[in-house]
């Protein structure tokens, strides 16, 4: 069963920086792509940013530019994100599938999640 490990949650001031980090655990696939999404209170889930195997990556417009995915060769995934605004605020969720070259912000193409961790930006 695939597992999650999903620490880094907190708290930043608009204009800050953090860093999320999420480990893929007993991942079944040699292939895969991964995914950062978020949700805030009343919104719907949205993708935040995508990373393939290659490392290509696809990015939402409402944070390119301020965020940056990334990942180790063990199923690791990382999302930086700098320039904080408050409406960064929200769940943020890792996410991983199996067909790789993948890069999709669509929740439904996503088979495994993580189980979300809060980031909150306020003054």
């Amino acid at each position: 069963q695939v597992r999650f490990l999903q620490p880094g949650g907190g708290s930043a001031q608009p204009g800050g920086s953090h860093k999320l980090s999420c480990a893929v655990l007993d991942y079944p696939h040699a292939s895969h792509c991964m995914a950062w999404f978020r949700q805030a209170p009343g919104n719907e889930r949205e993708g935040v940013a995508s990373i393939d195997s290659a490392g290509n990556s696809v990015y939402a417009a409402s944070v390119k530019g301020r965020f940056t995915i990334s990942q180790t060769n063990t199923h690791d995934v990382y999302l930086q994100m700098n320039s904080l605004k408050p409406e960064d605020t929200g769940m943020y969720y890792c996410a991983t599938d199996r067909r790789d070259s993948l890069l999709s912000l669509d929740h439904d193409d996503y088979h495994y999640w993580g189980q979300g961790t809060q980031v909150n930006v306020s003054s």
